[in-house]
């Protein structure tokens, strides 16, 4: 059993940080369970047990018994059109006697130092609460549109050229126009089989409308479910605007058997200036966090801006890896590689870029600009290097359409 087991003097208890076997499936349930207020029937138990067996779980023991759990899945993500290995934390759960016992940091401290074993040099979560996850290094880095559209204002569009056909869940023909749509933007997931399998055919029921054009081409995709005089909107694809008006042309036709449509769409979906009428709900909705887990390892797979040559040192503070501090020193190429030297103590006549991990995370995902991470203070250094780190960075929308 892999384990790192870690005393203090002041406490009588023994804590240990050990991956979960399989004998302690039922007590992790129990605490899921509990901690996130579901009821599993017997066929669910056996089912999840089964599941399990392919997570990386881990447990904060004290005195021998399971005190709080988490689990690392391990995913890809897009960032800046490539794929990144990410180690997605999930599920993390504490009994109420042992919180405020520091079990969280312990338990994410030893996942830091699993992910970057792994290469997974990017980390994603869902946040109870997000100012507890940015004491640990996670920031965020997406949100997205929440629309709530009367029917009565539902676009008026004339018909569209091409054809919508109702399919069963497939994820061979689903999954090339998803990730055509995903690569689009940093911090979508590539999904695989079973992630379509399980999380997207298995927990969001409804029906699937692919669009084809004229031409017989898939061009976009709904999934949606109609209930109770709602039409709820799991996911809208669209590769191009002929794709966009054909689809919403199709959920319009459901006017008559619903009271409202409801949408989460990208952060800067352009929805409300296709409508007659675009005063309708929306909401920007703080959604998921990220954080770089290996700074280096994160630089020289990053895809920096083709065309622009540059040099840059960044000089990072982490509080909870302390293998990211340091001055790193990037020499990125015409084709936006960066060669990173990590002993840069000597860095010449090229000035220091200061910032800490939350806020270089931010920044390379493109959630905010360096210049505006320079206006509040959260990058530090001269005129001359922060614009070149604006020339360097690409532009990219995150969003994020999944959930774990």
């Amino acid at each position: 059993m892999s384990q790192v087991r870690q005393q203090d003097a002041s406490e009588a208890a023994a804590i240990e940080i050990n991956r979960i076997p399989e004998a302690h499936f039922p007590d992790t349930l129990s605490l899921w369970s509990f901690a996130f207020q579901m009821t599993y029937t017997p066929e669910e138990v056996e089912r999840r047990k089964l599941d399990m067996r392919h997570y990386e779980l881990w447990g904060a023991y004290v005195d021998d018994r399971l005190a709080a759990a988490m689990n690392i899945l391990e995913l890809r993500t897009w960032i800046q059109g490539k794929a990144f290995d990410m180690g997605g934390i999930a599920s993390v759960a504490t009994w109420p006697e042992y919180r405020r016992g520091g079990l969280v940091k312990r338990m994410l401290d030893n996942a830091l130092r699993s992910m970057r074993d792994k290469g997974q040099t990017v980390s994603f979560l869902h946040p109870f609460q997000f100012g507890f996850y940015r004491r640990f290094g996670w920031e965020t880095y997406t949100e997205h549109k929440a629309y709530e559209i009367p029917a009565a204002l539902l676009p008026k569009l004339a018909p569209q050229p091409g054809r919508m056909v109702r399919t069963a869940p497939d994820a061979g023909l689903l999954n090339p126009l998803y990730d055509a749509y995903a690569s689009r933007y940093n911090g979508s997931l590539l999904r695989s089989e079973k992630w379509w399998t399980d999380r997207i055919f298995g927990r969001r029921p409804g029906d699937i409308v692919v669009y084809y054009d004229e031409a017989g081409k898939p061009g976009g995709y709904v999934h949606y479910q109609v209930k109770n005089r709602v039409c709820t909107v799991h996911e809208l694809v669209a590769l191009h605007h002929g794709a966009r008006l054909a689809i919403w042309r199709f959920l319009a036709d459901h006017d008559s058997m619903i009271d409202k449509l409801k949408l989460t769409a990208p952060a800067d979906d352009r929805l409300p200036f296709l409508l007659d009428n675009p005063r309708i709900q929306q909401e920007l909705v703080p959604y998921f966090m990220a954080r770089i887990v290996d700074v280096p390892g994160f630089l020289r797979k990053y895809p920096f801006a083709s065309g622009v040559e540059g040099t840059v040192c960044l000089q990072v503070t982490d509080a909870q890896a302390a293998w990211n501090n340091g001055t790193f020193m990037l020499r990125i190429d015409e084709s936006g590689t960066a060669e990173v030297q990590t002993e840069a103590a000597d860095h010449g006549e090229y000035p220091i870029i200061r910032c800490d991990i939350q806020a270089l995370t931010a920044m390379l995902l493109s959630y905010q600009r360096p210049s505006f991470l320079h206006e509040i203070g959260r990058l530090q250094g001269q005129e001359e290097a922060l614009d070149t780190l604006e020339r360097l960075i690409p532009c990219r929308q995150t969003y994020l359409p999944d959930y774990f």
